[in-house]
């Protein structure tokens, strides 16, 4: 695990430079996010900048995989199938997929997932039948895609979500000596993101698109899987460290069910969203939400790890504050 140190600011550095230079190509391509109702931007923007961090990250998880430090099943549901993701999503930045052709996509992406769990016996459990299993981790992949893709409305904000998400991740296995050979992965995650974050902080040169964010979610989606249930990482550590991702998009998926007719379309009734309107700012929110992330999930994520006899208390305490600000300006709010 030693030679990850050595490659932090090198990939940190490569993503930096590739983003800059996709920046460029997308200008000259005319692959722009033009202002409309569900978004809150006013200028054009370049947009499929998640493709520069996703292929570095898959390039590098061939290198791990091919010098033998990565399983064959973890490369072919994070590598392989995280390349899938990161294609799919750059041809729906270039061509606007319909959504009922997106959805199928993103049960195929989670059909995949489930096919190397069950290959790896992950899915045999003693006290679930399979004929349950199977249905709940594809209803779950479907959600984490479309969760972490509709977290990225405000500018920066899944960025720093990934990076810090990532970072939190590796610290907790670190602190607990288990399965650290992931920690590596999620090191990875941190420094390809954390040079595509500096043209995307608010106000944003470049958005990460579908590319990104679909991608972001499949690889966060299939390795909370993997970890929960090999027992590397309880899912209550998960839902501490993406407490706030986890509160807006469950209780605004909710209130939109009950307020909405037609709750499946696009929308920007989220908290962050609405927030965003109200203060005028991207930067306010994105800043507020990473001070929420550094100063509230971050102790807790580390006290989860330390006595993980009180990891559900942690959770349910990372995650109240994140539900009350939901319900009070999420759909409600735009409701009214």
């Amino acid at each position: 695990m030693d030679w990850i140190k050595y490659l932090i600011i090198p990939i940190f550095a490569c993503s930096w430079v590739g983003v800059f230079l996709y920046k460029k190509y997308a200008i000259y391509k005319g692959i722009i996010s033009h202002p409309n109702g569900r978004t809150l931007h006013e200028l054009l923007i370049p947009r499929g900048g998640g493709i520069v961090f996703s292929l570095l990250f898959i390039s590098a998880i061939f290198l791990i995989w091919r010098y033998q430090q990565l399983s064959d099943n973890l490369f072919l549901m994070v590598g392989v199938g995280g390349g899938m993701a990161t294609f799919f999503g750059f041809i729906d930045d270039i061509k606007n997929i319909r959504a009922r052709t997106k959805l199928i996509i993103q049960i195929l992406l989670s059909s995949w997932v489930v096919y190397c769990l069950y290959s790896d016996t992950l899915l045999l459990l003693n006290w679930m039948p399979i004929f349950i299993t199977i249905p709940a981790c594809l209803f779950f992949m479907v959600w984490a895609i479309n969760a972490y893709n509709f977290m990225d409305g405000v500018d920066g904000m899944a960025a720093f979500g990934a990076v810090f998400a990532s970072l939190t991740l590796a610290l907790v296995l670190f602190i607990t000596d288990n399965f650290v050979e992931l920690i590596p992965i999620f090191i990875l995650i941190a420094a390809m993101v954390g040079g595509f974050i500096i043209f995307n902080w608010p106000p944003a040169s470049i958005f990460m698109g579908d590319a990104g964010s679909i991608f972001l979610g499949y690889i966060f989606g299939s390795l909370l899987l993997f970890t929960t249930l090999n027992g590397h990482l309880s899912i209550w550590i998960w839902l501490t460290v993406f407490g706030y991702f986890f509160a807006d998009t469950t209780v605004t998926q909710i209130l939109r069910v009950i307020l909405v007719k037609k709750w499946y379309l696009p929308h920007r009734s989220h908290a962050y969203q609405n927030l965003a309107r109200i203060t005028d700012s991207h930067l306010k929110i994105t800043s507020g939400i990473a001070l929420y992330n550094i100063i509230w999930i971050l102790p807790l994520s580390v006290l989860s790890a330390l006595k993980p006899e009180m990891e559900a208390i942690f959770a349910i305490l990372a995650i109240c504050p994140a539900l009350v600000v939901a319900y009070k300006y999420g759909p409600l709010l735009s409701s009214s």
